[in-house]
Parts: C-alpha cells; sequence; structure tokens
C-alpha cells in the first residue's frame, strides 16, 4: 500500500520470467538511498543488473550510491536511460553524466528518434533497424523499419564509434575494424559481452518504460550482455566461520548444496525466506544445515515468486532464486547448505542506523504486541533498530532516514 501511494519501491520483489529460451530472475530494488540495505542485499546474490536513469533527472546523487555498491560487488550492468518521453529529456547529456560522474565507460547501443513528445522510438546501432512502437491493447506493438534519413548519417558515425570501443575486447574483431573489413552483429556483441561481464565497459540502450518503448530490446540486450550464472567466477567460502581454509562450489546442480539467505519477509502462514542456490540441488522436505550459525533447520516448501503471487516448486536447482518456508532461526546473510559438506559464504556487511526516533503504544495492553511486531520488523530488515531504555521507559527505534523510519511507522500502526 506504502508503495502504491507514494508510486516508488521500498522493498525489492522478485520475479522469474522466460525470454528466449533462457530463465531470467529478475529482482526489483528500490533506488531511496533510505533504502539502500534492499539494494545491498540483492546485489550480493545477483550476476547482473541493469542501471536506470532518468532521462531528465540523469545521474542523481542515490544513482552514485547504488552504482558504488554495484562495484563493490563487482556485478556487470547494463545503462537504460528511461522516461524519453518526458519534456526535457536529453539522452547526450545523461550518458556524459554516467561517464563523468560515476567513471563509467559507458557504450551506446541505440540512439533515441527524438525526445518528450517526439519521441518516436530507438534506432539499433548494431542491426542498423528503426524500432516503432505502435499501442496495443496491452503493451506496445514493436514495429522493425529502416532508418528513417534524418538519421542515417548520426546512426552509422555513432555505429563506427560503438564498434571501435567494442573491439577493444577482442582482439580478432579489432583486427578486421583496423583492416576495415566486414564486422558482423554477432562479433561485436560478444566482443561487447566479454567487456560488460569483466566489468570493463557498460552498454546503454533507452526508452520509456511507461509506454513499453524500448523494452523488448532491453531484454534482448540483458540475455545477449549480461552473465549466466556459468558466467561468473564459482563461489568462494569458508570451511566454518573460524576457519581460513577456502573452499570453492561451481554453479552445478550435481556439487554439493549451498545458497544464500538474502532477504526474509513475514506473511500470515509463517516466514518467507528469499534464498539464492549458488550450488546444487535443493528439494522440498530437505534438512539443511546454518553454517553461520550451526543449526539444523528444515525446508518443507519451495516456492517461485512473481511479487504476491507464487508459485510451487518441486526444486531449485544452481542459479535458481527462490522463496523457502520452514527456516526458524536463519537470519538475513546466513549460508545454508549441505549437512555432510559444511560451507560458510561471504556474510552481508549493513550500514549502522543514521536517526532515532522515539515510539509508544497507544494503550498499555498494545505493549506486549508492539514488542512482537518490532521483532518481525527487525527480522525483515536489518538496517532497522529498536531498543527499550528502561530508565526512562522509552522505546526508541533507529533506521537509515526520515522516510525510512515513517514507513516502518505506518507498518506498525497497520
Amino acid at each position: 500500500a506504502e508503495e502504491q501511494e507514494r508510486g516508488i519501491t521500498i522493498t525489492s520483489a522478485a520475479t522469474t520470467l522466460h525470454w528466449k529460451g533462457h530463465t531470467v530472475n529478475l529482482i526489483d530494488t528500490p533506488g531511496h538511498v533510505d533504502f539502500t540495505v534492499e539494494v545491498e542485499r540483492s546485489l550480493r546474490v545477483l550476476d547482473g543488473a541493469v542501471a536506470v536513469f532518468c532521462g531528465v533527472g540523469g545521474v542523481e546523487a542515490q544513482s552514485e550510491t547504488v552504482w558504488r555498491q554495484a562495484d563493490h560487488y563487482r556485478v556487470p550492468r547494463l545503462c537504460f536511460i528511461n522516461k524519453m518521453d518526458r519534456i526535457g529529456a536529453d539522452f547526450e547529456m545523461v550518458v556524459s553524466e554516467i561517464r563523468t560522474r560515476l567513471a563509467a565507460n559507458p557504450i551506446v547501443m541505440q540512439i533515441p528518434m527524438g525526445s518528450g513528445d517526439d519521441f518516436a522510438g530507438q534506432i539499433d546501432l548494431l542491426a542498423r533497424k528503426a524500432y516503432f512502437y505502435d499501442p496495443a491493447e496491452i503493451a506496445t506493438t514493436l514495429r522493425v523499419e529502416c532508418i528513417p534519413d534524418e538519421y542515417a548519417n548520426h546512426a552509422e558515425l555513432a555505429r563506427h564509434d560503438l564498434i571501435e570501443k567494442a573491439a577493444e575486447y577482442d582482439d580478432d574483431l579489432m583486427a578486421k575494424f583496423i583492416e576495415d573489413e566486414p564486422i558482423e552483429a554477432d562479433e561485436v556483441l560478444r566482443a561487447l559481452r566479454t567487456g560488460t561481464i569483466h566489468n570493463k565497459c557498460q552498454p546503454v540502450l533507452c526508452g520509456s518504460a511507461l509506454r513499453h518503448m524500448g523494452i523488448r530490446p532491453l531484454l534482448d540486450a540483458v540475455v545477449h550482455l549480461l552473465p549466466s550464472p556459468l558466467d561468473m567466477p564459482p563461489v568462494q567460502g569458508a570451511a566454518s566461520l573460524t576457519s581460513q581454509e577456502k573452499i570453492i562450489r561451481r554453479s552445478d546442480p550435481d556439487e554439493p548444496f549451498s545458497a544464500l539467505v538474502f532477504k526474509i519477509t513475514s506473511d500470515q502462514h509463517g516466514d518467507l525466506s528469499f534464498i539464492r542456490v549458488y550450488s546444487g540441488t535443493l528439494l522440498p522436505g530437505t534438512r539443511v544445515l546454518n553454517s553461520t550459525q550451526n543449526i539444523k533447520e528444515n525446508i518443507t516448501r519451495l516456492w517461485e515468486m512473481h511479487a504476491k503471487q507464487r508459485n510451487r516448486r518441486d526444486d531449485a536447482k544452481a542459479g535458481d532464486i527462490v522463496a523457502v518456508v520452514g527456516l526458524k532461526g536463519s537470519l538475513t546473510g546466513d549460508t545454508l547448505c549441505d549437512t555432510r559438506r559444511p560451507i560458510v559464504l561471504e556474510r552481508l556487511e549493513f550500514p549502522e542506523p543514521v536517526i532515532t526516533m522515539s515510539i509508544e503504544p497507544r494503550s498499555s495492553a498494545d505493549k506486549q504486541r508492539l514488542v512482537e511486531a518490532l521483532a518481525v520488523l527487525r527480522r525483515e530488515d536489518p538496517s532497522f533498530r529498536y531498543r527499550f531504555d528502561g530508565d526512562t521507559g522509552q522505546t526508541t527505534i533507529s533506521g537509515m532516514g526520515e522516510l525510512h523510519l515513517e514507513i516502518i511507522r505506518n507498518k506498525l500502526v497497520r
């Protein structure tokens, strides 16, 4: 309800989609800096990200924070410049801000046709095609046509620039580029994929999400350019919390099971724990070890999440993101693994709260219910703290900002 009223994302939501023979686990995270913990824990378990920038606002202060977090977790990224249909949208300005303010290496793969009310679609530089959109009953219909004459010169220059930058990541492509030989789009995509996965460059696309303009080409780019779990280095962990011995687990369903709990939400039927499976296969009814706390847990059910809807799963394999039911003592950042082959994965670091306020229940009868509600919220949100001061009789809550605490207060009231 809070998100609908404010029109912003507050808690990260997960969904699974299938696109051109690939399965994509998508997590939508908030952009607001008060909910930085939601971004932090999502980046920890993702293999790639799409950074969304406003075509008018460009690189905002919180874009910089999130970009630094993605650098910290070495997450490869694409950039999507959204809201190109708003008055004052300026594609070139946003690309130059990404380059200067984020010290990134943006490589433009599409250029917009018009902006504001005149925004008609994009030109795909590699395919030398123009994408137009016709409003349909659901979303839009994509029309692929030849590049209009007025954009032809600009598109050829931009394409030359794109191939020149991509050639830096592939020696064969560089040789062809220097010799001025014909170059196939697939060769450029392969070079760009190498550059993106090694965090050397960030391909840039544009569109308008509200009007469904540019979403299909973006999904194509996700599948072509961002890494699959197999492209990422094997995950590293230790044999136990005190051990220095390093263990490696590959993204393979036949390896011993290991996963990280990255989010907990309370549900009327008990807690739902979101996990990213790094290796092995998990079945419902399995007993697993929480190696961080050295306790054994039972997993009764597996769900594939689609925001609020859920579908039952018979198994979860390496690379999957699923929600599990049955964990009693596990917290965000804990490692779950095979009881016979323990491993402790890198923990999540959460920032300290920066603002505190005191709260009190309307009546003394609500005191116990307040304590229970605070405990639930603390379990869901590791950046939130509460304490009871025996001397003053006050209960104080602490969080990452005024908006954060306001939303926690509203949750308590609701």
